[in-house]
């Protein structure tokens, strides 16, 4: 039954609504929270792990983090460094919500998956050479490997090795790593908010309008099955709607959403279900960018562990789409979200980034073998009859005006308040799903200080993410670090080989 009139409306059943639903209710156990699901079912948009990467993205693998040398030769890591923080708060408010039984059974929705970035050519080998003397120097990333001897390559990931003729080629690898079914662990913490007083999941009800008031907002929300509208007032909104959130942003009408505008960017998977070819990968390879490629189609080759199975997915590759949403999304998403405040932006987008929207088409309409091709570059015997093609996710990139001339689509996660705190909206992409508590948390911070400013209060924060008012990522603060993070190992059953 709804709550009426609840503190706090959540917009979305993905893992930012999750982890800020749970957080909170945690926090202060006599909170109202109402959450709003317009699919059946939960998680079934971007959190679906068929729908992502489902890497646990600390900074260990992806290229695109640290992309450039600078003058010296030397790559800065900084970003990396601070993704990996990021992450670790994710990683300790999971172990926390297992150990205090919120949830169970981590290998549901946690697996350790070795962390390995692969490279050929000369350029790109001294690129990853850099890379790694600089980021092997920092504690978070101190047992990371690296190697251009092909027999220790194979060691790590015989696929990229097989049939591969000459030519540099060099690897870095952590065992630490790992794949993340961010649907689960999703479907796990809304599951435990349910059973909370004072708290209601409501699938099946799309929300289709926001009415600020003296209180906070008037929300208005369609039952889907029944076309029955109700109106429901809370102190503050979340909107954590996916490719929906946009749309929920220009209806409340604050002057924060002027000018924003989405770019969406569908995404295909190539997988791989046989048994003996499976049982040869056990990692996440992350390779090289393609010119004009947007970060999500930085191509990688992953261990998936999705319901208790093991898959291999390649990908991701780009399509052009004006959906918002994969299930819920209208081929009209795009034309209609075009407002006179983000128009400009939007033409920018048009004119500036024509090769990006080459590169869309392009891969949308390749065949089966140009993919294949691509594929080769990891697994040079890759043969296609072991291969499927399956839809991903649809991301909708974050446009702002701000950004100049060249309305530059933001490859990021963007976090949009009004001036009195009363709403916030969830915008952007990788590597949002891994860094979605310390994103949560922020919005706490901001929006809903009063809720972590009590001493109990900060320290129930404490002992749910421990380090989240701890500086990690300095050297004095190493063996911290060091211990927490095996205590999450632990608590998560992630005890990885090698």
């Amino acid at each position: 039954m709804s709550i009426e009139n609840p503190d706090v409306i959540l917009v979305g059943s993905g893992v930012m609504s999750a982890n800020l639903g749970a957080l909170l209710k945690c926090l202060q156990p006599s909170l109202k929270i109402q959450l709003y699901e317009v699919s059946k079912e939960l998680t079934q948009e971007s959190s679906n792990a068929w729908n992502n990467a489902g890497t646990g993205h600390a900074g260990i693998c992806e290229l695109s983090y640290t992309p450039n040398q600078n003058a010296d030769g030397t790559v800065d890591v900084s970003n990396a460094v601070s993704i990996f923080e990021q992450f670790e708060q994710s990683r300790q408010f999971w172990a926390y919500a297992v150990e205090s039984g919120m949830i169970d059974q981590p290998s549901e929705f946690i697996n350790p998956v070795p962390h390995i970035s692969f490279v050929h050519g000369q350029k790109q080998v001294d690129f990853l050479k850099a890379r790694h003397a600089a980021m092997s120097k920092h504690h978070f990333f101190e047992e990371m490997q690296y190697s251009t001897d092909p027999e220790q390559i194979r060691q790590w990931a015989p696929l990229l090795v097989e049939n591969r003729g000459e030519g540099p080629i060099s690897a870095t690898y952590m065992a630490g790593g790992t794949d993340v079914n961010f649907g689960s662990v999703s479907r796990k913490l809304i599951g435990w908010m349910a059973k909370q007083e004072g708290c209601d999941v409501a699938t099946g009800h799309r929300v289709i309008g926001l009415k600020r008031t003296q209180r906070g907002w008037d929300v208005t929300v369609k039952d889907v099955a029944t076309g029955k509208q109700t109106t429901s007032s809370a102190k503050f909104v979340f909107i954590g709607a996916g490719g929906g959130s946009l749309n929920l942003l220009q209806k409340s009408g604050i002057d924060e959403s002027k000018g924003f505008g989405g770019f969406p960017i569908g995404g295909q998977w190539m997988v791989c279900d046989d048994p003996t070819i499976v049982s040869k990968h056990q990692a996440k390879v992350y390779g090289q960018a393609q010119e004009e490629a947007p970060t999500m189609a930085v191509p990688h080759l992953d261990t998936r562990v999705i319901d208790g199975k093991k898959a291999l997915l390649f990908g991701p590759f780009a399509a052009w789409t004006t959906r918002f949403l994969k299930e819920e999304g209208s081929l009209t998403d795009l034309p209609f979200s075009i407002r006179p405040d983000n128009i400009a932006s939007l033409l920018k987008v048009g004119a500036y980034n024509l090769p990006l929207v080459k590169y869309l088409i392009q891969q949308g309409t390749q065949s089966m073998a140009s993919r294949i091709k691509l594929l080769r570059t990891f697994y040079p015997a890759a043969d296609a009859k072991d291969w499927r093609l399956m839809d991903a996710g649809i991301r909708v990139q974050a446009i702002k005006r701000e950004d100049g001339e060249a309305g530059i689509v933001h490859y990021g996660t963007e976090i949009v308040t009004d001036k009195d705190k009363s709403i916030a909206a969830l915008l952007g992409a990788s590597p949002g799903a891994s860094v979605s508590v310390a994103l949560m948390l922020k919005v706490i911070q901001d929006c809903l200080p009063d809720l972590i400013a009590p001493a109990d209060a900060a320290a129930r924060m404490k002992e749910m993410i421990p380090t989240y008012d701890v500086p990690i990522q300095e050297p004095s603060t190493a063996d911290q670090f060091r211990e927490i993070h095996r205590h999450c190992d632990d608590a998560l059953q992630l005890h990885p080989k090698g």
